[in-house]
């Protein structure tokens, strides 16, 4: 390609002087040096023999192309025999079988070497096959869930039950169960992991198959396998659903290359020889001066070389560049010539700024190859690189990791590489956010953790609920020791880690640099807008699980982006004192509702944005002078329809087509060849529908185009706006003509990005500066993100911790059996002793990766990056709610993000990291409990969901001592304010979290109720000790004492929501009787013993919320007993009439002698653990004793008549608590019921009470006895048949007893009997002439 005529190449026009104010350049050397200098950078081969400086040909840059040329000439030869090995069949590049090889569902990459599965099973084989001598290819492994890789022949025939290693020709190794298949299955090998390499090899010669993990060997699988004419083997894999994988059958140079076994595909030996050979002059380009006044050639250091504008040196470069160009296109020579070429210049350590050759290289490049050249070049570079980042193993000083992210920091410092890559690659081909993962090692020996951790310990004292105890002053000296160690194996390890996680943040804050000193975007801006691009497509796919990006990934993504960010922020602050540090940082209000940011139709507080810009439309324009378009809100109603037709269709990409073709789809398929556009491959006749709207609206995506000046000053352009605007206003006022007109909303969204992001400020938001605007719309992506998938990834990992507790638990149990074992017994106590052995090789594996977690995940690091995201929620939702209704524009992923990562911070970083050590946590703590006790019942927040979570979430928050003390500091209004909320009338809305939240104010001051779990479940161990329900009582008498004077001094808002709990406790307590008769006669059926486990569940629900609610009756009539004693208050009579005819059903249903409930309850059926005696009598007994006992003397006198005269009174209920009913009556073989038998749970006190009550029972029932006359049938309530007749309806004349009236006008006005409408009750007394 080179000119013969004059050093001027055709490839290009090369530029000599990089600048028009640098010195004139002096011109080419002399001849003699130039040649001396060509001869040493171009010497012949070995083949043309030595030839002395003295005899050998003048070589100027006229000879040079030639020369150059007859040099690489002489590797042509060698690929000739190459291509002509025997034993395989098929085309030279070997890939996937697209068209005809494959079975099931299955989306393959564009490079058909990635596989996705999208069926049940799928399978498919490449399109190459092999019938004798040894070959090899590798399988990159992307998740690690069913799969069967390995060979199968063409006679092979697949379904989506049967795939490789199910047929009789097919052979396959399956990581994920460790076994191998060949119609039958039997163990062998090691299980994989995600980042795992399996290498599948074939010696036909021989007839075995080996698999090899990561380099290692794992044994002959099969040996006499299948061979002969006819018979040859396909590389074939089979998967499952969403499990991924890419083959490398020789296109990229192998991981892990086995002597004497050959890749399917042939490597481009000519091309390899002629690119290492080009790399040899180059080298010595860069390590050779020329001393033009000695006239002589110089050695120097190449890590020192710069491009100066030497003609002789850049025609040298231009010559090699000629040929070396089109090489670098190519991926086998970018990895194998290339990448490592790069990686050796950093192999000497030290900083990547210490190493500017990389720098001058790419310089080189951007100059010297056309750009479509380069462009591939450092894609294939960045392919390779995040390749080798992703499947290199773990080892004990990441030294794989450290070195691949070195060369990337160096290749981001380019900046004109580094926009492009943002641009073009980094998003849009790559899975970019790899490079901030760190993986677990799932074979800690492999890893080195046993080196690095050559001690391991595990929690060994556990209270009697199975929770650990931390006091560490019991800790035996051995146990001291062995927990120091440990620990210091932790330090070192997390040390190690650290180095890489700042390697990532480097690059990171590379990517997000926003001073760049080219023209176009910078760097900050384009990562933005891929950024946002990039949370779109995981929050509109949320359904489809093929296009998400991993929550593994999602995590440290979010770590490295917080610190770059903070970096980043704290450093504006330096530079600009008049702005927020990043303790305080915020999300301001305005970029909820001014449409400088995109949601993607995420959901609102207040519901739809359109339906917000209607009713909210004069609100906007009021406090932040944002006018809307009618045709705009017409506009998005209509994009709401058609979204609303489209539910539960699943959102494709707009280039979706028929069978077989290309699918452009979101680039987070899991596939490790990255590539983005893709095959959807189906055996059926599927046809991809594209939708009616594509998934990114170009009407709805903000895309920032802001000239080159407005990218690179640092987001001021908001300050001379916001002048402009004052200096309108200020007009305005000025002369009434001239009105200011507010900002359009079809303004705010114009194209410019950034520019406008602060419009619309409310005038509650303080006018103050808090950052470069660009830092604040990617804070508020971090916090998306986290509600995306961060939280249930660090939900997700807690696992191992509780694995670790579980074999600790079991193994401190087998210890203390083999203590207790009697020596007549060795052959017990040699299971045991298995058992022990077992135990513990298991709890030293998890320790160890227990450690690797916690250094990765639930690091104190990690945690304060965690704990800094709640409070910039916080704050975000403090300043959003100052702004009255526009509050409700506010995304309710904040909300959500608010509560789940205090729950994070609580549940899932401890015990090795404690909350009660964060800076400001009492503030912190209080400031959410003051969002949650306000937002609860929040009229501005509308959806279902998000309300449950926010009652969920407050529920939780008063079972904790300390989180409680926080709702008790908010201040007094908000307290109140949340009581009246919570004592809201339980109906049309969901009461039973309300409910639980009185429950947990009042356990531990109701009678028998300081328990933590039942008596009768102290014996079996609870699922998860940390549940709220499972915390020791922590009863609030401030909020105690709020709802006492609020029940007291609104004598209305206490009637209903009695009469609201009363209705629920009836309902509640009769579906619970209904269920378990049900399933008492399913358990009775002689053909079928077996009752719905979700009825169980339900059953069991309902007994406890009857418990529940008698406990807040109990609750609300010891604070404030006067509501039912006190009968001048208007409903006080109908409440005690009610409560005691509710309270006499509970008894007689539980304690009538082998009745309903003893029998289920003696079933011990698995749901059903929770329905016992205890908790509904006690909680029965706290209400009888608080109006029989504790009461003054006329209300027990009421309280006592009450319960007498209903009809449903027995006194053998009462009796039954203390165990002084028909004792006769119960069978020999059962316990009987008695409050005396719970000791530990009832106070001496409380059963005095009990028999006191018994006894003033009795002797009232002697004297209601013998006192009460008969009654005539027809003078009774035709109602309820249970009192005498005793009001009389207005204008109907109808009669009934006041009970029965009364509880009816509360829910209705109309008369029982006539519909008629009634108008007043009066008293009817029966005339004494009848």
């Amino acid at each position: 390609m080179s000119s013969k005529g004059g050093t001027a190449l055709s490839r290009r026009n090369y530029r000599l002087a990089s600048d028009t104010d640098k010195p004139k350049v002096t011109g080419i050397v002399n001849e003699k040096l130039l040649s001396d200098y060509l001869h040493h950078v171009f010497p012949a081969s070995s083949k043309q023999g030595p030839a002395s400086a003295a005899y050998r040909k003048t070589l100027t840059f006229q000879d040079l192309g030639a020369h150059l040329e007859k040099l690489l000439a002489e590797d042509n030869v060698t690929e000739e025999s190459r291509d002509q090995i025997e034993g395989c069949l098929g085309p030279s590049t070997v890939v996937l079988d697209h068209s005809s090889g494959f079975e099931g569902l299955l989306f393959v990459d564009d490079d058909l070497l990635g596989v996705i599965g999208h069926s049940n099973f799928s399978s498919i084989r490449a399109t190459t096959c092999v019938y004798k001598g040894k070959w090899v290819y590798e399988v990159l492994i992307s998740s690690q869930g069913l799969m069967q890789i390995g060979w199968c022949t063409l006679n092979c025939r697949f379904n989506q039950e049967e795939g490789v290693g199910d047929t009789p020709d097919s052979y396959a190794y399956d990581g994920n169960r460790v076994r191998k298949w060949n119609v039958t299955t039997t163990n062998y090998g090691k299980s994989w992991a995600a980042g795992d390499i399996v290498s599948c090899l074939i010696d036909l010669d021989e007839g075995n198959i080996t698999f090899c993990l990561n380099g290692q060997s794992l044994g002959v699988a099969f040996s006499n396998i299948k061979t002969g004419p006819g018979v040859a083997y396909f590389p074939a894999i089979s998967l499952s659903f969403k499990e991924s994988v890419a083959f490398n059958f020789g296109s990229r140079p192998l991981r892990y290359p086995v002597e004497g076994y050959l890749p399917l595909q042939s490597p481009p030996t000519t091309d390899l020889i002629k690119a290492n050979r080009l790399l040899g002059y180059l080298k010595t380009v860069l390590s050779t001066s020329i001393d033009t006044q000695e006239e002589k050639l110089v050695e120097r250091d190449s890590g020192t070389w710069q491009i100066q504008g030497d003609p002789t040196i850049l025609v040298t470069l231009a010559h090699i560049f000629n040929h070396f160009a089109p090489l670098m296109c190519k991926v086998y020579l970018v990895e194998d010539v290339l990448m490592n070429f790069l990686l050796s210049i950093l192999e000497g350590g030290g900083s990547v700024e210490e190493h500017p050759l990389i720098q001058q290289l790419l310089d080189l490049f951007w100059l010297l190859m056309e750009e479509h050249e380069v462009s591939e070049c450092l894609k294939q570079l960045m392919m390779s690189l995040l390749r080798a980042y992703r499947f290199s193993p773990i080892i004990p000083d990441l030294g794989f990791q450290i070195h691949y992210l070195r060369l990337t920091t160096a290749i981001l410092r380019h900046e004109k590489s580094r926009k492009y890559l943002l641009s073009n690659v980094l998003f849009d081909v790559l899975r970019s956010v790899v490079f901030f993962y760190i993986k677990t090692p799932l074979r800690v020996k492999e890893a080195g953790l046993e080196e690095l951790i050559p001690t391991t310990w595990w929690p060994t004292r556990f209270d009697k609920e199975g929770k650990d105890e931390r006091d560490t002053r019991e800790e035996t000296a051995e146990e001291r020791l062995r927990r120091r160690a440990y620990e210091r194996g932790c330090h070192r390890l997390k040390k190690r880690i650290e180095v890489v996680e700042e390697l990532q943040v480097q690059i990171l804050r590379l990517m997000l640099n926003n001073k760049d000193k080219g023209t176009g975007e910078a760097s900050r801006y384009i990562f933005l807008n891929k950024f946002r691009k990039f949370l779109q497509e995981n929050a509109s796919n949320r359904g489809n699980p093929t296009v998400l990006c991993p929550p593994e990934y999602m995590v440290c993504f979010l770590h490295r982006l917080i610190t770059a960010i903070r970096s980043y922020w704290d450093e504006g602050k330096r530079k600009s004192p008049g702005s927020i540090s990043s303790e305080d940082a915020y999300v301001p209000p305005q970029l909820f509702y001014n449409g400088k940011v995109d949601y993607f139709d995420l959901q609102r507080l207040g519901g739809l944005l359109s339906h917000l810009k209607k009713t909210l439309k004069d609100d906007l324009a009021a406090k932040a002078n944002i006018i809307i378009d009618p045709a705009e809100i017409q506009a998005t109603s209509m994009d709401d329809l058609d979204e609303d037709e489209e539910t539960g269709a699943a959102q494709r990409p707009s280039g979706a087509v028929a069978m077989g073709g290309a699918l452009a789809r979101p680039s987070w398929l899991s596939s490790p060849t990255l590539g983005r556009a893709n095959r959807f491959l189906s055996t059926a006749a599927v046809s991809l529908m594209t939708p009616r709207r594509p998934l990114a609206p170009p009407e709805k995506v903000k895309v920032r185009t802001l000239a080159v000046e407005q990218r690179t000053e640092e987001d001021r352009q908001h300050d001379f706006k916001k002048h402009v605007c004052s200096t309108l206003q200020s007009q305005s006022t000025a002369s009434q003509e001239i009105r200011w007109k507010p900002i359009s909303l079809a303004m705010i969204e114009g194209s410019h990005g950034n520019d406008g992001l602060l419009l619309g400020r409310p005038f509650e938001e303080p006018d103050q500066p808090i950052t470069e605007k660009s830092l604040l719309e990617i804070l508020d992506g971090v916090v998306m993100m986290y509600n995306l998938s961060v939280h249930q990834q660090l939900s997700k990992m807690v696992v191992v911790s509780d694995d670790v507790h579980e074999y600790a638990v079991a193994l401190k149990d087998t210890d203390e059996k083999i203590a207790r074992c009697p020596s007549r017994r060795p052959d017990i106590l040699e299971e045991l002793q298995k058992s022990q052995k077992v135990f513990a090789e298991k709890l030293n594996h998890l320790s160890r990766r227990l450690a690797w977690i916690n250094a990765t995940i639930y690091s104190k690091d990690k945690m304060l990056d965690v704990y800094w995201l709640l409070r910039v929620c916080i704050r975000t939702i403090e300043h959003a709610d100052s702004t009255g209704s526009l509050f409700a524009f506010m995304p309710e992923f904040y909300l959500n993000v608010a509560m789940n990562s205090y729950s994070a911070l609580k549940n899932y970083f401890s015990p090795s990291n404690c909350m009660e050590e964060l800076p400001g946590y009492e503030d912190t703590l209080t400031q959410l409990a003051a969002i949650l006790a306000k937002h609860f019942a929040d009229p501005r927040i509308v959806g279902t969901d998000i309300k449950d979570s926010l009652m969920q979430a407050l529920a939780s928050y008063v079972c904790y001592p300390q989180s409680l003390r926080a709702v008790e500091r908010i201040p007094e209004e908000q307290r109140m304010a949340m009581m009246r909320n919570l004592l809201a009338p339980y109906e049309q809305r969901p009461w039973a979290q309300t409910n639980w939240i009185l429950v947990r104010l009042w356990r531990g001051c109701g009678f028998g109720y300081r328990y933590t779990r039942l008596p009768h479940l102290l014996k079996t161990k609870p699922e998860d000790a940390n549940l709220p329900s499972l915390q020791k009582p922590c009863p609030s008498l401030l909020l105690q004492r709020h709802m006492a004077e609020l029940l007291s001094q609104d004598k209305d808002m206490a009637a209903s929501f009695l009469n609201s709990v009363l209705n629920q406790l009836n309902w509640a307590f009769s579906e619970f009787i209904g269920m378990i008769q049900e399933i008492q006669q399913a358990a009775e059926r002689p053909e079928r013993n077996f009752v719905d486990t979700r009825q169980l569940k339900v059953c069991a629900t309902c007994f406890d919320l009857s418990v529940s609610l008698l406990r807040v009756l109990e609750m609300t009539i010891t604070l404030v007993p006067e509501i039912f004693l006190d009968w001048t208050r208007p409903s006080a009579e109908l409440l005690l009439r009610r409560l005691a005819q509710l309270l006499n059903q509970v008894l007689n249903r539980v304690t009538a002698e082998r009745n309903l409930f003893d029998r289920v309850v003696n079933l011990r059926l698995p749901g059903l653990e929770s329905v016992d005696h205890y908790p509904i009598l006690v909680a029965v007994t706290g209400i009888l004793v608080r109006i029989l006992v504790d009461s003054d003397k006329q209300g027990i006198l009421r309280a006592a008549s009450v319960l007498l005269s209903d009809p449903c009174f027995q006194l053998r209920s009462i009796q039954y608590l203390l165990g002084e009913g028909d004792v006769g009556a119960a069978s020999a073989d059962r316990k009987h019921f008695s409050l005396h038998a719970y000791t530990d749970y009832i106070s001496t006190e409380e059963e005095q009470k009990v028999e006191q009550m018994l006894t003033f029972l009795t002797e009232e029932s002697k004297q209601a006895a013998a006192s009460t006359a008969p009654t005539s049938e027809d003078d009774l309530c035709p109602i309820c048949y249970a009192h005498s007749i005793s009001a009389i309806f207005k204008p109907c004349s109808h009669k009934s007893c006041k009970a029965c009236i009364n509880q009816h006008l509360m829910n209705n006005k109309d008369c029982f009997f006539c519909k008629a409408t009634i108008t007043g009750v009066e008293d009817y007394t029966k005339p004494a002439s009848s």
